[in-house]
């Protein structure tokens, strides 16, 4: 085994190896699942942060609005302004860079287990920790490598594709769909709000009659195409790779916005507690109608007194 094997790829597979020793029958899907929650749950800290980085930028949009069109005609304060800002809101360009470089390998890791379990059956053994190999489930299955279940609620065959010279898998194509849905609908949860939707097009037409182009707005432009291309290519490759992998996809997906609509429940709570703690102050700044009443019975009887 070479070095990535020990560190990544061997710790993925016997936490995967005993998931599955220790669900009654065996089923590689619950397996993944599990699995799955396991790793996001493992990442919380680097998945947190980066949740509040995103919710960070969505608060920060009507700020930068302001920035941009109070600096307008000076980039370099612009830049300056906007520096400020991050570094008040704590915000850094590379803030959520930490759970993809950690989820990467992972992804890699589950892939070349998937392997493990798909191809290379009897190689199991060599992956395999001494101090699961005692487990009854575990050495049955190192025994008779060919009884391993590969399937998923036994209807779906994870290590095989959904596009193949075998044929469609149906179930795998909408396993995929599902993954590649589940992307853009996280992606597009946490996607900053920008009033602007203008097409890249009009902003490139502009910069070439001799307008300075809005090198944030052309970025803001950017994500949008690729919050709808990254799904549509996430699809193309799933089809073309062990279901396992979709599965892995789908489920890191799913518990992603469940994380993140938690991280947006308490943005939203915030504000309100904000307006509540301000709606009094704004209530007894104005009279009300008893009391403006009351102080024009006052002046009255003051004119009144002041005629006699």
């Amino acid at each position: 085994m070479n070095l990535f094997d020990v560190v990544v790829v061997q710790p993925i597979f016997n936490l995967l190896m005993a998931i599955y020793a220790l669900i009654p029958g065996g089923d590689f899907g619950v397996s993944i699942i599990l699995l799955t929650m396991i790793v996001r749950f493992l990442l919380w800290p680097l998945v947190k942060k980066q949740l509040h980085q995103a919710k960070a930028m969505r608060k920060m949009q009507p700020e930068l609005a302001k920035i941009k069109t109070k600096y307008k005609n000076n980039r370099q304060m612009q830049a300056l302004a906007m520096m400020d800002l991050y570094k008040k809101h704590n915000v850094s360009a590379v803030g959520s860079i930490g759970v993809l470089l950690i989820q990467l390998p992972v992804l890699i890791g589950i892939y070349r287990v998937v392997q493990l379990f798909a191809l290379h059956r009897n190689e199991l053994a060599k992956y395999t920790y001494d101090f699961i190999e005692g487990w009854p489930a575990v050495k049955q299955l190192l025994a008779a490598p060919d009884n391993f279940n590969q399937n998923f609620l036994g209807i779906v065959d994870l290590t095989q594709q959904a596009m193949s010279p075998k044929g469609v898998a149906f179930g795998l194509v909408v396993l995929a769909l599902v993954a590649a849905v589940l992307q853009y609908l996280t992606s597009r949860q946490m996607s900053p709000n920008t009033e602007s939707k203008r097409r890249l097009r009009d902003v490139l037409a502009e910069a070439s009659q001799g307008k300075e182009a809005d090198q944030s707005e052309i970025n803001a432009i950017v994500m949008r195409k690729m919050m709808k291309i990254m799904p549509i290519t996430l699809f193309l490759i799933m089809i073309s790779l062990p279901g396992a992998l979709a599965l892995y996809i789908a489920t890191a997906n799913a518990v992603a916005y469940g994380q993140n609509a938690i991280i947006l429940r308490q943005d939203k709570e915030e504000l309100q507690q904000i307006a509540q703690k301000k709606s009094p102050a704004s209530r007894s700044s104005q009279p009300t109608a008893k009391k403006r009443a009351k102080e024009a019975t006052e002046a009255r009887v003051t004119r009144i007194k002041a005629k006699e």
